[in-house]
């Protein structure tokens, strides 16, 4: 082999390594893409004492809530699937729609939210949904279908019921449990704490909450 020929050979052979260095890898992009993405996901995730996550879901009459169109309101977030002995516990005994009426009827902001997969127990159309509202006289402001799942992820919901309270600055200030008794039995709800009634009665007085975060007890949220 001539020099020429060496020559042209090392030339060609810098030119493929300064490609690889300099050329970026699109399997490449696309995991810092996703890399990024999970860490937006998990930097907007629920916190108590922070700024609730914003998101947009439809309701059972086609109609879009936007939580931050909701600034200036207290807002609950109720987990729900009809199916869980636990929210048929506060259903059965009134407790829940209670708390709807009387809280709404001040102002707050009540969106009761299903994030059962589709084939999961919980599931169902919007009509469905509405029927079943009707017959347990619930008073929600909005009845909220996260198919997906994507809402519930957002706040962490485990739980049904699983209870979230955000006060007029859109500040999330209270997240867990309904009350202090993890059972099944309708008969416990007139002896319990009501967490949620506690925190509200304290937003509304312009008070911070005293008990802001506890365990959601219930059914698993069926993602």
């Amino acid at each position: 082999m001539n020099i020429a020929s060496k020559i042209t050979q090392k030339l060609a052979a810098l030119v493929v390594v300064t490609a690889g260095v300099c050329v970026s890898s699109p399997f490449a992009d696309n995991a810092v893409n996703a890399q990024n993405h999970d860490e937006a996901q998990a930097a907007a995730k629920a916190e108590i004492g922070k700024a609730a996550p914003q998101f947009k879901l439809d309701d059972t009459k086609g109609k879009t809530v936007d939580l931050s169109k909701l600034a200036g309101k207290v807002v609950v977030l109720e987990w729900f699937n009809h199916g869980c002995p636990f929210v048929k516990k506060h259903y059965d005994s009134n407790n829940m729609q209670s708390l709807q009426k009387e809280y709404t009827g001040k102002g707050v902001v009540w969106l009761s939210i299903c994030s059962s997969a589709k084939g999961k127990q919980g599931n169902a159309t919007a009509q469905k949904h509405d029927e079943d509202a009707k017959t347990a006289n619930a008073n929600p402001s909005h009845i909220l279908i996260d198919q997906d799942g994507q809402v519930g992820r957002l706040y962490g919901a485990k739980t049904t019921p699983h209870m979230f309270v955000i006060d007029k600055k859109g500040i999330l200030v209270y997240a867990g449990a309904i009350d202090d008794k993890p059972s099944t039995d309708a008969q416990d709800v007139k002896n319990a704490k009501n967490y949620v009634k506690a925190a509200l009665d304290e937003v509304l007085k312009n008070k911070p909450v005293s008990v802001a975060s506890t365990k959601a007890y219930g059914c698993s949220v069926k993602y």
